[in-house]
C-alpha cells in the first residue's frame, strides 16, 4: 500500500466539464490536417461553443477523406503465433471486476434495420456459420498494442444471410455493458472484419467481449465492440460511446 498523500487536486463539477471539453478539442484538434489549422487560425479555446462547431466539422470532414482513402481490400498486417502477446491486456470503460456476465440460456443477437431477416440468433447457430481465423494487432488510441488470435464469422458471410441491404451506409452494434459503436458498410465488407467467438482457440473470455465481439483490424480499438447484444443496419450514422464524446468516428485505415 502507497502511504504517501495524495497529489490529486479534487475538482468541483463544473471544472470537471471544462476539463473534459478541453481534451476532447485536444484530441480533435490532433486529427485536424493543415487546412483545418488554418481554418482555426485566431481561435482559441476560450472562443466557446463556435471552436467546438468548427472542431467537430472538420471532424466529420475528416471521416469523409477517411473513407475515400480507405481500401476495401487492403489487409491489415498478420502475425505468427510466436508473435502473440501474452498476457493480452484487458481495456474498457470500467475495471476488470465490472465486466458483464451473460446468461447463454437467454442470449440472442437482436437483428434490425435494412434487413431482410430479423429473426434473433442464438450463439448455437452463429457458431454454425463459416469461419474465420487471424492473428493481428490490436492498436488501442491510448498508445499500447497488443497481437492476438481471434476466431469467428465473417461479418460479410452474417450480413449476407440475414439479407443485409449492402448498399446502406452503417452497421451499428449495441453492447451488453451499454457500450454501442458503428462501422461504414466498406469496412463491414472488408474480409478480415469479423464476429469473433473464440480468443487463442477457445471460447472468448469474459474479458474480451463474451460470447460475442467485433474484431475489425483495420480499426482503432475503440471500435472493436465488445459482448455484442443487437446489430442493425441502416443509412443513419449511430455514433458510438465514445465517437460520441469526441474521438474520430472512423478511426481507420
Amino acid at each position: 500500500m502507497n502511504d504517501k498523500p495524495s497529489n490529486r487536486v479534487k475538482l468541483e463539477p463544473a471544472q470537471q466539464k471544462a476539463l473534459f471539453r478541453l481534451q476532447r478539442r485536444l484530441l480533435l484538434r490532433s486529427g485536424l490536417t493543415l487546412g483545418a489549422l488554418t481554418l482555426l487560425t485566431g481561435c482559441n479555446l476560450q472562443d466557446g461553443d463556435e471552436v467546438d462547431k468548427v472542431l467537430w466539422a472538420m471532424s466529420r470532414w475528416n471521416d469523409r477523406v477517411q473513407g475515400w482513402l480507405f481500401s476495401g481490400q487492403r489487409l491489415a498486417q498478420t502475425y505468427r503465433a510466436d508473435q502473440i502477446t501474452n498476457p493480452f491486456p484487458f481495456n474498457a470503460f470500467y475495471p476488470e471486476f465490472n465486466v458483464p456476465e451473460i446468461d447463454l440460456s437467454t442470449y440472442q443477437l437482436e437483428v434490425s434495420g435494412r434487413v431482410a431477416d430479423k429473426r434473433p440468433w442464438t450463439l448455437d447457430k452463429l457458431q454454425a456459420l463459416p469461419r474465420q481465423s487471424q492473428i493481428t494487432r490490436l492498436i488501442c488510441i491510448e498508445g499500447w498494442s497488443a497481437i492476438g488470435q481471434w476466431d469467428g464469422v465473417p461479418l460479410r458471410t452474417f450480413l449476407e444471410r440475414i439479407g443485409a441491404d449492402l448498399r446502406a451506409g452503417f452497421v451499428g452494434f449495441r453492447c451488453a455493458d451499454r457500450y454501442y459503436s458503428s462501422i461504414d458498410m466498406a469496412t463491414a465488407l472488408h474480409p478480415q472484419t469479423t464476429l469473433a467467438l473464440d480468443f487463442a482457440g477457445k471460447a472468448l473470455p469474459d474479458a474480451f467481449g463474451f460470447p460475442l465481439r467485433l474484431r475489425v483490424p483495420t480499426k482503432l480499438g475503440f471500435k472493436n465492440a465488445k459482448h455484442i447484444v443487437a446489430l442493425s443496419v441502416g443509412n443513419a450514422n449511430p455514433g458510438g460511446y465514445w465517437e460520441d464524446q469526441g474521438y474520430n468516428w472512423f478511426s481507420g485505415i
